[in-house]
């Protein structure tokens, strides 16, 4: 039997959360610009499959996590940070009974505006639009602008409303509208805070900014070395997994808790909420704060991190002066956008698009 849009909507239908947002939703699966829908797959299908198949995607695996992208085979780079958030997205999703497509799309498409040289790449530009253009850059808004304008991809409403309302302790973008996104644009939310905390564990070791016994002091750490169970040989591997595990058990038990003492039993009891109902236990908040705040103190500020984090700043800023005093010498697509949008916009959208390896090989080139 071959299955197709049509089914794929009835075991939605049979298997999926009063409150999960389905496929055949008119408001959710709305279009920028109508276009004609297939049997093979559903709308999120769809646009999981346009984000993981346009060029700014393929751009994230060379783009910093927190160490050089590049520097080493093993560290996080954008694209593995944002496969590790559409994993667990997916993983929560089916617990809770969630769309688990239209999570992975948002999940996939989260980071598409991120800069090159990460948080501070962005930092770079943002400084430069506050200064002299009284704008500003805030990297989910970019993945926006990428998805619509950029890449043209023609997304679901309901994909365009996860990116619009992403956020995490490092985001703080402007939101379109003051309603609360849907569940499973929450669960990518904090999805993205395990990923992060998750590897950026694995990576700060590797990188030398900490050790595994100085883990020993964390809370979180205790708890996921006091859980493994009986027998298994206790090596910082086996206490990492175990870490996520708990923080993603308890985000399931607690959201689940959530749902049910607030009486949610559609979409939209979720969207007209006053708070966010996907979220830690107080308990897990705590010990995941601590978490953040050792690996802030510790590999963030770490002196080869700071360094590379300079050195991206400086590229950023001097790619971006660059082309807006020379804008002969971006790509033509680029430079015909100028005669009809404001060129520190375009300026902006093409620095930001850059990967790591390519910024630093156009800086050397225009500094030899």
């Amino acid at each position: 039997m071959i299955r197709g849009r049509k089914e794929f909507e009835q075991l939605e239908e049979q298997t999926l959360a009063p409150y999960a947002v389905k496929s055949d939703d008119a408001m959710a699966i709305k279009r920028e610009v109508e276009e004609a829908t297939t049997d093979g797959r559903t709308p999120f299908q769809h646009d999981r499959d346009r984000v993981k198949f346009c060029l700014s995607f393929d751009r994230l695996g060379g783009k910093t996590q927190v160490v050089l992208a590049g520097h080493g085979d093993h560290f996080k780079n954008r694209l593995l940070h944002t496969e590790y958030v559409a994993n667990i997205s997916r993983d929560v999703c089916r617990r809770l009974g969630l769309n688990e497509d239209l999570a992975e799309a948002i999940a996939l498409a989260h980071d598409l505006g991120h800069t090159c040289f990460g948080h501070e790449g962005e930092k770079a530009l943002n400084e430069i639009m506050q200064n002299r253009f009284d704008s500003k850059f805030e990297h989910n808004e970019q993945s926006l602008w990428v998805v619509r304008k950029l890449e043209n991809l023609n997304l679901t409403q309901a994909v365009r409303d996860g990116l619009d309302k992403h956020r995490t302790d490092f985001d703080n973008p402007q939101s379109q509208n003051d309603l609360m996104p849907s569940l499973e644009a929450q669960v990518v939310n904090i999805a993205d805070e395990i990923a992060y905390k998750f590897h950026d564990l694995g990576d700060g070791i590797r990188a030398g900014a900490f050790t595994e016994d100085e883990l020993e002091s964390l809370s979180i750490w205790k708890l996921a070395k006091g859980s493994l169970r009986e027998g298994k040989k206790v090596v910082a591997r086996n206490i990492k997994n175990q870490l996520i595990q708990l923080m993603i058990d308890d985000l399931v038990e607690t959201t689940d808790a959530n749902i049910t003492a607030n009486n949610i039993n559609s979409p939209e009891d979720v969207y007209k909420h006053s708070d966010v109902l996907a979220k830690f236990s107080d308990k897990m908040k705590g010990v995941v704060s601590e978490l953040g705040n050792f690996l802030m103190d510790k590999f963030y500020k770490y002196p080869q991190v700071s360094e590379y984090n300079k050195q991206g700043r400086e590229v950023v800023t001097f790619l971006f002066n660059h082309y807006y005093d020379n804008p002969t010498d971006m790509p033509e697509d680029y430079q015909q956008r100028i005669d009809e949008e404001e060129k520190h916009v375009v300026v902006k959208d093409y620095v930001a698009g850059m990967t790591d390896r390519y910024a630093i090989n156009q800086f050397n080139k225009y500094n030899q």
